[in-house]
């Protein structure tokens, strides 16, 4: 299937990983042309690469039609992508669909192990209310089976299993 990769975030930092009463870091994030996807480390460059031995969320994808979503229910026209503090924003293709299997995007193989599940942070980051609604739509973690890069654009999306 064809989709579009919107955006490629890195972060050297956590600014809510971890911070639970301590308050937000302001990591910056930086939205890249290209990533690199390295298997069983994560993003080279990401505040996740060799967090812990295989570790479900090496990458995370959220779904641009939910980010739309978002910011029309939520009236927040200048809301941006990296608010999410996901890795990828991919357009045309429902995530939850591939909870449990492996796909390649270009050269790359992941593998998805769970819905990245929102929490109290993101009424902090978007507005009240966000947490609730991206519930069952929060985007997907991944292990990176295989290396590859990822570029911005029309990619081929293929299930693998």
């Amino acid at each position: 299937m064809k989709v579009a990769l919107e955006h490629l975030f890195i972060s050297p930092g956590h600014d809510f990983y971890g911070r639970h009463e301590k308050g937000r870091m302001n990591h910056g994030i930086t939205d890249c042309d290209r990533i690199e996807c390295v298997a069983g480390s994560g993003i080279r460059g990401d505040r996740f690469f060799d967090y812990k031995e295989d570790f479900k969320g090496q990458i995370t994808f959220f779904s641009a039609g939910v980010f739309r979503e978002v910011k029309e229910r939520f009236d927040l026209p200048g809301l941006e992508a990296g608010a999410f503090r996901r890795n990828v924003i991919i357009d045309g293709v429902d995530l939850n669909e591939f909870i449990g299997c492996r796909f390649r995007i270009g050269e790359a193989e992941f593998e998805g192990t769970e819905e990245a599940k929102p929490c109290y942070w993101m009424d902090e980051a978007c507005a009240p209310g966000v947490e609730e609604f991206l519930r069952g739509n929060g985007g997907l973690r991944c292990r990176i089976r295989q290396s590859g890069m990822l570029k911005k654009g029309a990619e081929e999306l293929v299930r693998v299993d």
